[in-house]
């Protein structure tokens, strides 16, 4: 696998096997959240195994730039320092703040600016300009937050400092990322609790961080609640392998015959794994072992695969929160299971860094995929033989670029994914990694 005429351009050549140890960066999710509470908590938080990217080191930039210092401790920016502004004092910094293409932080810095004295403006790339907010305008102006934007679509103005109330509120859609706003906004609240119903459970590390922090957190079935705090506190948080950066790799490993893959250290948080759920369901062999917990409260493990046969399955819409960034590559192992799969409940991915229900289809089709878009999933018709290969998009967005070098390595024909340099908004070093790994058929 090689880069082929330009930096955005990436030939992915045929495999036979995955086959090493891999550590992979740390979750995207944990880090930006645990640079948004360590810079309002009182003191230094230490950050270890952070995942640094494009979009997490937007998050660092931002809160940098509302007078949160961050000292970077290695070369790799994987360890840092942040020093607290305490709970209210963050501040306006000169011009907006630039999100870039950082979905999670324009969603969840928010519910903490509310909190912060000063007019505030989020705004990002042109991608995140076509990514409505409305999502958490909505509840946040129900607590009585002041916001603006332009049709439901950033940038986004915040006026902070004004009285917020508890709300009891029920997503109209399943969303860690407007949950976690609106949880981070009740911190702020005259009294609590303000409490987030959920349509079904999303990934929970909000509410995990926010107990390590010393908040009141109380959890039902669908139901999360937080109370107003006078300070938070959080000394140390230690990042665990990103399930979504691993994704590639078990996906991959599972489809090519004699692989034999080892991730260490990859979070097993039971609101993120149900890539692992579907993939056992269709046939896969996956192994934990080694389970521990890390300072922040997540649960991780080593994880260990083997190639398997797999059969077609269902995935409900229930489980699809637990797997959302995931089931673009599940759409690829679909293709080629025996049967037909059927995916439900996914309309989220039509709001993603591009539209993935329509940009994954067309990208199986391209390399020779039975695969039909519905209103909120996909139909595929899995031929249990490897695609042909051929030319496919990333159209801007990671995960869509991942999925086309997977694409490749169980290909006839290998792949060329055009628009490559996306990978980087998640995992610099994506490329770099299945190569190494890689055993080639010659």
């Amino acid at each position: 696998m090689s880069a082929a005429t330009g930096a955005d351009r990436l030939e992915v050549a045929p495999a036979a096997a995955l086959v090493g140890e891999l550590a992979v960066p740390g979750d995207k999710s944990i880090s930006h959240r645990a640079l948004l509470l360590g810079a309002v908590a009182d003191g230094t938080t230490e950050v270890s195994g952070f995942g640094a990217n494009a979009d997490t080191l937007a998050t660092l930039a931002a809160v940098e730039s509302l007078g949160a210092r961050v000292e970077r401790l290695d070369e790799s920016t994987t360890r840092l320092r942040v020093h607290g502004c305490g709970l209210r004092g963050l501040h306006p910094p000169e011009g907006s703040i630039d999100v870039r293409n950082a979905g999670t932080l324009m969603r969840l810095l928010p519910g903490l600016l509310v909190g912060q004295s000063g007019s505030f403006t989020l705004d990002g790339d042109e991608s995140i300009r076509r990514r409505p907010v409305d999502r958490v305008a909505m509840p946040l102006r129900l607590m009585g937050a002041v916001l603006g934007d332009s049709d439901g679509l950033p940038p986004l103005h915040i006026d902070g400092g004004g009285e917020l109330q508890p709300i009891g509120y029920e997503l109209p859609v399943a969303s860690a990322q407007v949950k976690s706003c609106i949880l981070l906004a009740g911190l702020y609240a005259v009294t609590g609790p303000t409490t987030v119903i959920e349509p079904v459970p999303t990934r929970d590390h909000t509410e995990r961080l926010l107990r390590a922090a010393g908040a009141r957190v109380a959890r039902g079935p669908r139901t999360v609640s937080v109370w107003p705090v006078e300070r938070l506190q959080l000394e140390s948080v230690a990042v665990p392998g990103d399930i979504s950066s691993a994704a590639p790799f078990l996906v991959a490993a599972t489809l090519l015959a004699e692989s034999r893959l080892f991730v260490r250290g990859m979070s097993t948080n039971p609101t993120r794994t149900g890539l692992l759920t579907v993939l056992e369901r269709m046939g896969a062999r996956i192994n934990l072992f080694n389970r521990r917990t890390t300072s922040g409260g997540e649960p991780i493990a080593d994880v260990e695969v083997h190639p398997a046969e797999l059969v077609a399955t269902e995935i409900e819409p229930e489980i699809v929160p637990s797997l959302i960034d995931e089931l673009p590559l599940l759409a690829l192992a679909a293709t080629m299971a025996r049967g037909r799969t059927v995916v439900r409940g996914a309309r989220e991915l039509r709001v993603k860094e591009s539209n993935r229900l329509e940009t994954v289809a067309e990208l199986l089709r391209a390399i020779g995929g039975h695969v039909r878009a519905t209103d909120d999933g996909w139909e595929i018709q899995g031929v249990p033989s490897r695609p042909e290969g051929g030319r496919v998009d990333a159209h801007g967005d990671h995960r869509i670029g991942m999925l086309g070098a997977v694409a490749g390595l169980v290909s006839r024909n290998g792949v060329r994914v055009e628009g490559a340099s996306a990978i980087g908004v998640s995992y610099p070093g994506f490329a770099h990694e299945l190569e190494r790994l890689a055993v080639r058929p010659w």
